[in-house]
């Protein structure tokens, strides 16, 4: 059964053209050669009634763009010397704005649009969690230039480098997903992302166990945990916009 065009509200407007050559063709489908064709027959109908959308994908395509760029830059940043480091956290500023614009362009089309390739909460909540992926990464480099850290930790470029990771995969992903064949590609890289927040997850707590145990300027404590923090933030929106591509697929499966 198609489920693939949906109104204004969000409701499935069910094309049932379901197996039409099957029940009432007069096709011999005991054929063994005849079968595969039948099938065929079948998904290439199934593809052809999929919404062909020209907007909310190339949207997403930007956003998630913007996103490796902000999490590279801010990598990039926390290997650097700080001249440099400073120049990129204005540099992550500049691309948290050009975020809020394509996810406010996504919010604006879900309200105007009648077609939408999938279910407008999964559209909302899927622009939301990569723009909070983009925001926690500017919140990391304002707390970083505010607080005045200049001693980057190993702990701090490896959850820079998890996050990077994390949006990449999550860019292949979305990618994947707009054609229900890619099913078991985009499954391989949800499942990479969520190994990667379990890292960060680790990391995070033992950094802070750590910290709390060595560490003597409550100060300094409370600047490096929240820097901690924020980065593992951003790993965690990673996987949150993993899980609702994951229920897109499952709905589509």
């Amino acid at each position: 059964m198609l489920d693939c065009y949906r109104d204004v509200n969000g409701r499935s407007t069910l094309l049932k053209i379901i197996m039409l050559t099957t029940e009432n063709s007069k096709i011999p489908v005991s054929s063994q050669v005849e079968e595969p064709l039948v099938k065929r027959s079948i998904d290439f109908i199934f593809q052809a009634l999929l919404p062909k959308d020209r907007l909310f994908y190339p949207l997403f395509d930007q956003a998630c763009a913007n996103m490796v760029q902000t999490a590279r830059v801010l990598e990039r940043a926390l290997k650097s010397d700080s001249v440099t480091r400073i120049q990129s956290f204005e540099t992550i500023n500049h691309l948290e704005k050009q975020g809020d614009e394509i996810t406010h362009a996504i919010m604006r089309e879900t309200g105007n649009t009648f077609i939408v390739p999938f279910d407008r909460e999964d559209i909302h909540a899927l622009a939301i969690a990569i723009d909070d992926v983009v925001d926690y990464i500017n919140g990391t480099s304002k707390r970083l230039d505010l607080y005045k850290v200049h001693i980057i930790t190993p702990e701090m470029i490896r959850l820079a480098e998890i996050i990077t990771l994390s949006a990449i995969e999550l860019q292949s992903a979305l990618k994947e997903m707009r054609s229900l064949r890619n099913v078991r590609k985009v499954k391989a890289h949800l499942h990479t992302i969520n190994t990667l927040e379990n890292e960060a997850d680790r990391i995070m707590n033992d950094t802070i166990a750590a910290m709390f145990r060595n560490e003597t300027d409550a100060m300094n404590l409370l600047k490096m945990m929240e820097v901690i923090t924020f980065l593992e933030n951003a790993s965690d929106k990673c996987e949150e916009a993993a899980h609702v591509i994951d229920s897109v697929v499952i709905k589509f499966s």
